[in-house]
């Protein structure tokens, strides 16, 4: 295949797949497919409820065109697959979305056709997962009559500076020829370049190496924050004092949640335990994070018994619930556990996110997010994501004369707060 015949489908237009196909669709002809019809009505007429691709992107991209209807990507020879894959809630990687994905281009795969994944999996998943899928619904043969790659996504939701052409693209392909291939196809539109991975199971392994790393990091600091708060010491001071030591990484505590980080060392620990062996670092890191929305909502209370603050039906707002700073994306938000506990101990809780759509949080969680805070309303501000928006908040007015102000991000002056992590 000659590059300049090419004809991309990227399949799935979510966080992934639509900057993916925004940018190829500057360059060639590329169809965005997603079963989502209301998605594609939407983004037929330039509307992103990301908020991750702006109106210009779309004007730019001028060969590229939506579809929810799969005739329309028959001619297509590049499959490119961004669906998502999440774990279940066994913490078991759920490839049902990959899988069907593999399904439904298996019915139009054609001879010398590449199917490209970027979806994050376990090593081999690719080839020991999807490929038998693909040659079982089309009855081309793997490496004869079709060609596989794995570029895993290194998309950061809500990072307007570190966007998808400015990050380093990781290539691989089943074949050497396939993988100078797709790396050339990806260089056309990654400016910070490519690395070209010396096969699929390498690829894939770098990718669950990266969030597992973090995790980890991550998991650290929050620990220092458990043993920390034993101490009456403030984390972020001891990280500040710490980090004037040039070699120190200045990881900051807090909740771990998203499509990715939280997610993808269960992918890899999940295919290891398959193999016999049962990885102890990175799992003892998941249950340090995944605990910390419990510690928060637990220390949150007793400040509140301290303070004389009668439990039930008292006030809570909960500030920010996405997953991250600036960014309306919800997938796998820890905030929800804080939300959910605090109204198991009987308090009325007001969230409230100025960067969210509301219907979706209403949809997936059943939250109804407040359109605005109350003046003299709350016995309790949990700052949970550093928003731009809140630093314009005047706190002293929103809280009554006894409560608690516990700031999750350190966004705050410690005197301001009454805990941060």
């Amino acid at each position: 295949m000659k590059l300049n015949k090419q004809k991309i489908a990227v399949i799935g237009l979510g966080y992934v797949g639509l900057p993916l196909a925004l940018e190829f669709g500057k360059k060639t002809k590329v169809i965005g497919f997603d079963i989502n019809e209301k998605r594609i009505n939407e983004l037929n007429k330039g509307i992103d409820i990301t908020n991750e691709s702006g109106e210009n992107e779309f004007i730019l991209a001028n060969k590229l065109s939506f579809t929810f209807d799969i005739n329309d990507i028959i001619d297509c020879n590049i499959f490119i697959v961004t669906v998502p894959t999440p774990i279940d809630k066994f913490k078991t990687p759920n490839l049902k979305p990959l899988l069907d994905a593999s399904k439904l281009i298996s019915s139009v795969l054609k001879k010398n056709d590449i199917v490209i994944y970027e979806s994050t999996v376990y090593p081999g998943c690719t080839e020991e997962d999807c490929v038998p899928v693909l040659e079982e619904g089309s009855g081309l043969k793997y490496n004869k009559d079709f060609y596989c790659g794995y570029s895993p996504e290194r998309i950061n939701p809500g990072d307007k500076i570190n966007t998808l052409t400015k990050i380093i693209k990781v290539t691989s392909g089943s074949t050497p020829e396939i993988a100078d291939f797709i790396d050339k196809l990806y260089s056309q539109i990654i400016k910070a370049g490519t690395f070209k991975a010396s096969s699929i199971k390498v690829a894939e392994a770098s990718k669950a190496i990266e969030n597992a790393q973090r995790d980890l990091n991550i998991s650290f600091v929050n620990e220092l924050a458990l043993i920390f708060d034993k101490m009456d010491i403030d984390t972020n001071e001891v990280i500040d004092a710490a980090a004037s030591k040039w070699n120190f990484l200045k990881f900051k505590p807090g909740l771990v949640g998203g499509h990715c980080i939280g997610v993808d060392p269960y992918y890899l620990t999940h295919k290891a335990e398959s193999l016999g062996y049962y990885p102890q670092v990175i799992l003892s890191g998941r249950r340090v994070n995944d605990y910390m929305a419990s510690f928060v909502s637990n220390k949150a209370i007793k400040l509140m018994i301290k303070k004389g603050i009668k439990i039930s039906s008292s006030k809570a707002l909960v500030l920010g619930i996405t997953f991250k700073e600036d960014c309306s994306d919800i997938r796998n938000s820890k905030i929800i556990d804080i939300y959910k506990e605090l109204k198991q101990f009987g308090l009325e809780v007001d969230v409230y996110d100025p960067v969210v759509d509301t219907n979706l949080v209403k949809t997936d969680y059943g939250i109804d997010c407040v359109k605005s805070v109350k003046v003299n309303n709350y016995d309790l501000v949990i700052i949970a994501v550093t928003h731009s928006k809140f630093l314009t908040i005047d706190y002293k007015k929103i809280v009554k004369n006894k409560s608690v102000i516990f700031d999750l991000k350190g966004m705050l002056n410690k005197d301001q707060t009454d805990a941060r992590l």
